[in-house]
């Protein structure tokens, strides 16, 4: 049995011991920290889970807020990490890779506090097929506001949340196994964007050097 195809059978298990509430959360938190977790596995489950024992459809309002606060955790948590990793990493890389703090934190500041700028976060964690452990490396990295952050994470994982829920509820869950197919893609598009854009940097990096001790050897143009 692989590692990923342990914890899902081990979250499987602490389903049936654990009351659905304690489950929803500390499985939200865990899915949202540990990346290879599936992500509707957790919510598709309690949301099964919810249906047998005749659960109201009102009650998946609960789990979906209590998942919510679960993943908000979680995200605030990775966002703190990859803060304080982009300040090391760029201390200690930003001269090979040709960065610097202020240019990173320079992207985050594009999100100047619009309507538009909520929205766009906001669809980042409602929409099923986007990973969330990426988006909240990125949001850490580039230092999105930590108040906007959050305000996005949960109402967007709210949502996101009750679709996973629902299709648990209705015994449709087989259809979230699509939404995973896809994150995970979305996962490995992202790993090669992120990996692409360091080798530019790199090289970038490495062209304007060439270029400057070429115009230290031929000398100023008279």
């Amino acid at each position: 049995m692989g590692f990923l195809q342990g914890i899902i059978v081990y979250i499987e298990s602490v389903s049936t011991k654990v009351p659905l509430e304690i489950f929803t959360f500390l499985g939200a938190l865990s899915e949202e920290i540990i990346a290879p977790i599936p992500s509707p596995l957790v919510m598709t489950l309690a949301g099964s889970i919810a249906s047998s024992q005749n659960k109201t459809f009102l009650f998946l309002l609960w789990l979906a807020f209590i998942g919510s606060v679960g993943k908000t955790i979680g995200a605030y948590v990775i966002y703190i990490i990859s803060d304080k990793a982009e300040d090391f990493i760029v201390g200690k890389l930003g001269k090979i890779l040709g960065v610097t703090h202020n240019e990173i934190e320079r992207l985050g500041k594009q999100f100047d506090g619009t309507g538009r700028d909520y929205i766009f976060l906001f669809l980042l964690r409602f929409v099923p097929i986007v990973p969330t452990s990426p988006i909240s490396i990125i949001c850490g990295i580039i230092k999105i506001d930590l108040k906007k952050y959050l305000i996005t994470s949960f109402s967007g994982y709210f949502l996101r949340n009750m679709i996973y829920l629902y299709l648990g509820y209705i015994g449709y869950s087989s259809i979230s196994q699509g939404f995973d197919s896809a994150e995970s893609i979305i996962k490995l598009l992202l790993a090669l964007l992120i990996g692409s854009v360091i080798v530019y940097l790199y090289f970038r990096r490495n062209k304007i050097d060439a270029v400057s001790v070429i115009k230290n050897k031929l000398g100023p143009k008279n």
